[in-house]
């Protein structure tokens, strides 16, 4: 024992001055916290199962490699785009899966057991995490946390997000590959708008998750989808009337404002609300389906007689492109429905193919977008 410990002592005396400090990362994550994290990050902890949007984009040949646990909301939030998952990574349904910390259900003792270098939390569990004293009690057993964030500003965050990640993970080439894939697609739609001098710009009423429940209506204020109108060439009807990210307006304010065009999010939910009324856009979905299901919710009251009905400018919009760092293709289809001869040669579809080509695991499906309007 003594000459083991004795060679232990001679091995770390030849090491490098600085070495072992070499192995600790030091990140500023979204909240502003400095967070030490041993790395690079071998063994990680999602915080929503639909993190995978940005660890697949960095852990492109294997994005499950370094997954030890996760929340179990991928399935029930993106039921197509989790099964697409499935089809090529099985192995993934057999991960650990967790509560959410806003419900209290997240298990503290199951993520000691599995030993993460670190747990990653969008920036929305932030208050329930601090007052259940989960970051302390993780940092007692040296689990530390990093937030992120494509959710409450992803316009703001989704970059150093992403440079966050690509940190943990030593991807940094690969993050800085992708922010900049992002931001040159963005810059054709705004640097397009910016040259027009005359430009006009609809009024838009989103609606998120439209026919989720019966009530009516969840929408954006001046961030998430709200901002994404904005950059897209649009006024969001909901600015004035919601103060924050997230918000509602009733059937009234919508037929007083009479919006030029209606853009409903959806996704799979059947999960959620099996059978419910809203539009299944997603990774293969059925444009049939889909634009029936839409025309469907416009006869609700609020909807009938305004005018984005009436002229058939109606379109649906695959709901986590508020919850990933792949906003940029929305961006995209939301320019090219409001101006479509201004953006006649944007494809969105070829955009969001070449995102999947480039960054993603998996092939690209179609079925993202629906307009109710046959040339939209």
């Amino acid at each position: 024992m003594r000459d083991f410990a004795a060679s232990v002592l001679l091995t770390a005396a030849l090491l490098p001055a600085g070495a072992a400090a070499a192995d600790t990362i030091t990140v500023t994550d979204i909240t502003g916290r400095t967070v030490q994290v041993e790395g690079p990050v071998e063994k990680v902890i999602l915080g929503e199962g639909r993190q995978i949007y940005f660890t697949a984009a960095l852990d492109t040949e294997e994005p499950f490699r370094r997954v030890v646990g996760w929340r179990d909301d991928f399935e029930k939030a993106d039921n197509d785009g989790y099964h697409q998952y499935l089809e090529k990574y099985p192995e993934m349904a057999e991960l650990p899966t967790f509560g959410g910390m806003k419900d209290g259900t997240f298990d503290v003792e199951q993520a000691v057991a599995l030993d993460p270098d670190v747990i990653i939390l969008n920036i929305d569990a932030k208050a329930a995490t601090e007052e259940g004293g989960y970051i302390e009690k993780l940092e007692k057993v040296g689990i530390p946390v990093v937030f992120i964030d494509f959710r409450e500003k992803p316009m703001a965050h989704t970059e150093p997000s992403m440079r966050i990640i690509g940190k943990l993970y030593d991807k940094e080439e690969q993050a800085e590959a992708f922010i900049r894939f992002r931001a040159e697609e963005i810059a054709k739609v705004t640097d397009r708008l910016a040259a027009e001098k005359d430009l006009k710009r609809p009024v838009v009423f989103m609606e998120r998750a439209g026919g989720y429940s019966d009530d009516c209506c969840m929408s954006f204020g001046n961030e998430n989808f709200g901002m994404m109108v904005e950059l897209a060439g649009g006024t969001n009807m909901a600015s004035n009337i919601i103060p924050g990210t997230f918000g509602t307006v009733n059937p009234e304010q919508i037929i007083a404002s009479n919006p030029d065009h209606v853009i409903v999010t959806g996704a799979n939910w059947d999960l959620y609300v099996p059978g419910g009324a809203w539009v299944g856009v997603g990774s293969g979905a059925d444009p049939e389906v889909t634009s029936e299901k839409l025309a469907n919710l416009m006869e609700r009251p609020g909807f009938t007689g305004v005018k984005a009905v009436q002229e058939g400018n109606v379109h649906a919009i695959w709901h986590q492109f508020y919850n990933s760092p792949y906003q940029f293709v929305a961006i995209q289809q939301i320019a090219k429905w409001l101006n479509p001869d201004l953006f006649a040669d944007i494809d969105p579809d070829a955009t969001f193919k070449e995102l999947h080509d480039r960054f993603l695991p998996i092939d690209y499906r179609p079925g993202y977008f629906v307009s109710l309007k046959s040339d939209g």
